[in-house]
């Protein structure tokens, strides 16, 4: 499903294990991980509850450098992330932002369409991996 810029697909695996599924599929192709995002666990600290919810964040330079040459207000959406959650039901999701979203959220040129594209085709092979049989719709 595609909402405001977001794609959401089904994950066959817990929150937890669905982002451990993500980062070893990211680092395996070679890009960084740059931060990883308890935000269940950071609400718990202070009293507060939400269900389950992991942010990862990650990327590779050559991938996003071009974005932020043609304009770099789109580092404000760079690197990318994905979001695991876990809805009301107890059925956990993966979503993240799209690149054609990105790009025209700041008005990239011809000059990224290449880059993006490849962040776009990439990020849903990352996902189709980590989330398992159930994000392929």
């Amino acid at each position: 499903m595609s909402e405001h810029g977001m794609v959401t697909v089904a994950s066959d695996w817990p929150v937890g294990e669905t982002i451990d599924r993500l980062q070893a599929v990211v680092i395996g192709v070679g890009l960084f991980v740059f931060a990883r995002i308890d935000h269940a666990g950071n609400a718990a600290q202070i009293g507060m509850e939400l269900r389950p919810t992991e942010l990862l964040i990650f990327g590779n330079p050559r991938g996003g450098t071009p974005l932020m040459q043609d304009r770099q207000t789109s580092g404000i959406d760079l690197p990318v992330k994905a979001l695991a959650w876990q809805d009301q039901d107890g059925k956990v999701w993966l979503t993240y932002n799209s690149a054609s979203w990105i790009a025209e959220r700041h008005g990239l040129g011809p000059e990224s369409e290449i880059a993006v594209g490849a962040i776009e085709t990439g990020l849903a092979r990352l996902v189709q991996q980590a989330a398992g049989p159930a994000a392929i719709t």
